[in-house]
């Protein structure tokens, strides 16, 4: 667990952002933010933060030692009806924020209901995942942690000979995650993917009981989850034999995601990333089969800020995350992805992702 100090300095400057837009208090409800600023850890909470650093959080029976531990510098409620709980003490007229993003329309007019009428619900959007852009020297140790178990489970995994021609997806799937659980993670940090032959032309294809077959193209997309913390990494294989086709659409890819990582620097538009990955696959004359983005942040989420894309706004700075990962995928034919998970510096990216991008014939 961090020092109370972090949490409550990362809650500093919550309040401090509340301020700049005439909110009193800041409810929270996505429980990744709450795990941020607050450290706990459970599946149902609600925090809320106020401007002048004051905080409670409410949790239900479940987790009465759980967050007692976790939290011990904020009062603690005990209660099923989080959000009305936490707002019932509150005096005067208020306006309090909410996550837009994360509070279904059901939720709000439920705890319009049960609340004072001297509190304003305003909806707020991205300003505590604008605060956890930026990864502290903890959240980044952590974040390798991670990365190393995963990138190590599968590195053993391949000279263990366990993706070859006659496994299933299924079977591949299922001992890289079972690798990654040895080594020390908690979980995947999403449905690990391994797409052979046609299926690696879908992108998010998932693990099926396709039996892999000799000239196999195979894309696996995997995560571990440790500490509330995620990682995130492609690599693609060929199976036996390489067709000039499979080779072609490889080393397009491997260019186009080096580029982009070579561009990965503070300052650096988001978008111009992106683009340096496009361009190549285009010049190529596979535009068409570049269907995402090129990449997003990895943290307590596996997919937050900072979006690279055609149209995403911003720049990149120093301690934030960053996913390159562009990919070519031709139905019916097959498909390469390649990604990486950065750390943005200055002098060059930190490279999270420890394993050989070069084509890779097994």
């Amino acid at each position: 667990m961090l020092s109370d100090s972090r949490f409550e300095n990362r809650r500093r400057a919550l309040a401090a952002k509340l301020a700049a837009q005439r909110v009193d208090s800041m409810l929270l409800t996505h429980l990744t933010n709450i795990r941020y600023f607050s450290g706990f850890s459970g599946s149902n909470a609600a925090l809320l933060i106020n401007k002048d650093l004051s905080a409670r959080i409410a949790t239900d029976g479940r987790y009465t030692t759980q967050i007692a531990e976790e939290v011990p510098d904020i009062e603690a409620l005990i209660t099923r009806a989080l959000t009305s709980e936490l707002l019932k003490e509150c005096e005067g007229p208020r306006r309090v924020g909410f996550e837009a993003a994360h509070m279904s329309v059901e939720a709000l007019e439920q705890l319009k209901q049960n609340i004072s009428d001297e509190i304003t619900l305003v909806p707020v959007s991205g300003v505590a995942e604008d605060i956890r852009i930026i990864k502290d020297a903890v959240e980044l140790d952590k974040l390798r942690e991670v990365a190393d178990i995963a990138n190590e489970a599968f590195a053993e995994m391949l000279e263990a000979g366990e993706l070859v021609a006659g496994k299933r997806e299924i079977d591949v799937a299922a001992n890289l995650e079972y690798r990654m659980r040895l080594k020390g993670a908690e979980r995947t940090s999403f449905d690990t993917i391994v797409a052979s032959g046609p299926n690696s032309a879908k992108p998010h294809h998932g693990a099926s009981e396709r039996v892999i077959q000799h000239g196999d193209i195979v894309t696996v997309d995997f995560g571990a989850h440790k500490d509330g913390f995620n990682s995130d990494t492609t690599r693609t294989l060929i199976v036996g034999e390489a067709d000039d086709f499979s080779r072609e659409i490889y080393e397009i890819v491997l260019r186009a995601q080096e580029a982009g990582v070579a561009v990965s620097n503070p300052g650096t538009s988001t978008q111009d990333v992106d683009r340096a990955c496009r361009e190549i696959i285009e010049d190529a004359g596979y535009g068409e089969y570049f269907v995402h983005s090129t990449g997003h942040g990895v943290g307590l989420d596996v997919h937050e800020a900072p979006a690279a894309a055609k149209n995403s706004q911003g720049e990149l700075a120093e301690g934030m995350t960053l996913t390159v990962e562009p990919g070519i995928y031709v139905p019916g034919k097959g498909g390469v992805r390649i990604e990486d998970t950065l750390v943005i510096k200055a002098g060059g990216a930190e490279n999270l992702t420890k394993l050989d991008k070069k084509l890779h014939i097994i």
